[in-house]
C-alpha cells in the first residue's frame, strides 16, 4: 500500500509540474501574440509591475514603467512585434510559483533567443524578467566584432565613467 501511495504522489507531483508548465507556455504565447496584435494592455497586463526587460541593445535595459513609455508609441502605431517561438523550454520551482524558460524566435531581425523568469502572481504566469538577444553564428562572431568595435569602444567607455 506504501508503494501505491507513493507512485501515486508521484505521479501526481508530475502532473502538476506538467500543468504548470503547460500554464506558462499559454501565458507566454499570448504575450507575444499580444505584442504582435499591438495590444498594449495584454502585453504588459502579462508582466509583473517591477518586471524588467533587456533588449538586444547594450543600452536596452528598461523597468516596467519606463519599458511600457518606450513601447506605446509602437503599440499606439500598431506596429509593436512579432516574434513566433520556434522552440522553448521551461524549467519550474519547487513551490511553482517560479519558473525560468529559454526560447528562440523567428523575429524580423532572424533568428533571437529570449530568456526569462516567470512568477506566479494571483494564481497567473506574468514575465518577471526578459532578456532578448540576437543570435549569432560562432563563424560570424569576428565579422560582428568589427562591426560593433567603435560602438562597443564608446559605450564601455561611457559606462566606466559612469562607476
Amino acid at each position: 500500500m506504501k508503494r501505491v501511495l507513493v507512485l501515486f504522489f508521484a505521479f501526481a507531483s508530475l502532473y502538476v509540474f506538467s500543468q504548470e508548465k503547460e500554464n506558462i507556455q499559454q501565458q507566454l504565447n499570448k504575450w507575444h501574440q499580444a505584442a504582435a496584435e499591438a495590444n498594449f494592455e495584454d502585453y504588459f497586463g502579462l508582466m509583473t509591475e517591477n518586471s524588467v526587460f533587456i533588449g538586444t541593445d547594450a543600452s536596452e535595459n528598461w523597468n516596467f514603467n519606463k519599458f511600457k513609455t518606450f513601447s506605446k508609441p509602437y503599440f499606439d502605431k500598431g506596429q509593436a512585434w512579432d516574434f513566433t517561438p520556434l522552440e522553448r523550454n521551461i524549467y519550474l520551482a519547487e513551490d511553482k510559483q517560479l519558473a525560468w524558460f529559454d526560447e528562440l524566435l523567428e523575429t524580423h531581425m532572424g533568428i533571437c533567443r529570449g530568456s526569462g523568469v516567470m512568477k506566479k502572481v494571483n494564481e497567473q504566469w506574468k514575465v518577471q524578467h526578459y532578456v532578448l538577444s540576437i543570435t549569432i553564428p560562432n563563424e560570424k562572431v569576428s565579422e560582428i566584432t568589427l562591426i560593433n568595435k567603435d560602438h562597443d569602444t564608446a559605450l564601455t567607455e561611457k559606462l566606466k565613467q559612469k562607476k
